[in-house]
C-alpha cells in the first residue's frame, strides 16, 4: 500500500516509538495525526514531530477516540494507516516484601496497553471499512499494533505488563481474520530494548548491561528501526496476521 496521500493515526505520538513512527509517515507523504495524553504532548513541547496534528486523546475513553477518528474521517486524505505506540511500562512482583502486587496498578497497565489498543483499533477500523478500496483485492487499509518480546519472555517483575503484551500478540490473528472482510490488515512488531524516553534516567553503566545482553547487533534498538519496520508492514501488501520480534536475537533473561 502507497502510503504517500493517506491519512494515517499513530498513538503515543509525542515521544519515543509514536514520535518516530509519526515523523518517518510524514516524511513519506501521509497525513499524520498524533494521538497522546495532553500532558505528555506539552512536555514534548517543541520536540513533538513536525508536521503532525496532535490530539489530546486519552485511548481507553471511547468519547476522546471517537472524537479523535471522526476529526481524521473528515479530514481529506482517507484514513489508511493506524499505528498503536501507547503505553506503560510500571513494574510490580505478584508477591514482595511489601504484600502483593497492587491491584489498580495491574488494571491500569491492562487498561493502557490492551484495552487502549483494543479501542483505537476497533474505532478506526470502522472509519477504515468506509473508504472506497485502493486496489482489486478490496484492501482498505493497515493497522500495527505495539507488543513486547516480554510478551513472550516476561522477566521478574514484569507480570502486568507482560500480560498487558502477550493480549496484544493474542488479538493479532483473530484481529486479521475479523478484518479481513473489509479489506484491512493487521500486524503487530513486538520489540526489544528500545532506547526510548522510558530509559532517559538510567545511568550509562546500566545502558551497558541491557545492551551486553543483545546477540547482535549489540546495542539498543532505535525508535527510527521501529519506524522502518512500520512502513515495510504498510507497504508489504501480503503480509497480515503476523507478530514480527525485533529484538536482535534477543530472549530475555528472568532477571
Amino acid at each position: 500500500m502507497d502510503i504517500s496521500g493517506t491519512a494515517a493515526i499513530v498513538t503515543g505520538a509525542a515521544s519515543g516509538l509514536g514520535a518516530a513512527t509519526a515523523a518517518l509517515l510524514t516524511e513519506k507523504g501521509a497525513t499524520v495525526y498524533g494521538l497522546d495524553l495532553a500532558s505528555s504532548i506539552d512536555r514534548a513541547g517543541d520536540s513533538a514531530p513536525a508536521g503532525v496534528t496532535l490530539i489530546a486523546t486519552d485511548v481507553t475513553s471511547d468519547s476522546d477516540v471517537t472524537a479523535a477518528v471522526d476529526q481524521v474521517s473528515a479530514s481529506e486524505k482517507p484514513l489508511r494507516i493506524t499505528v498503536n505506540c501507547a503505553g506503560v511500562g510500571w513494574a510490580g512482583r505478584i508477591l514482595s516484601k511489601q504484600g502483593p502486587h497492587d491491584l489498580e496498578l495491574f488494571r491500569t497497565v491492562v487498561t493502557v496497553n490492551l484495552i487502549g489498543t483494543f479501542n483505537v483499533m476497533r474505532l478506526a477500523a470502522q472509519a477504515m471499512a468506509e473508504t472506497t478500496p485502493i486496489d482489486d483485492f478490496g484492501q482498505r487499509g493497515v493497522i500495527v499494533n505495539t507488543a513486547s518480546v516480554a510478551a513472550f519472555e516476561g522477566q521478574v517483575g514484569q507480570i502486568a505488563y507482560s500480560a498487558s503484551k502477550g493480549g496484544v500478540h493474542g488479538m493479532t490473528v483473530p484481529a486479521a481474520r475479523d478484518l479481513a472482510q473489509f479489506g484491512i490488515r493487521v500486524n503487530t512488531i513486538a520489540p526489544g530494548i528500545v532506547d526510548t524516553p522510558m530509559l532517559a534516567g538510567v545511568t550509562e553503566e546500566y545502558r551497558k548491561g541491557l545492551s551486553a545482553g543483545v546477540p547482535f547487533p549489540r546495542r539498543l534498538a532505535l525508535p527510527a528501526e521501529f519506524a522502518q519496520l512500520t512502513t515495510m508492514i504498510i507497504e508489504h501488501d501480503y503480509l497480515n496476521g503476523e507478530t514480527i520480534r525485533m529484538d536482535g536475537a534477543l530472549r530475555m533473561a528472568p532477571r
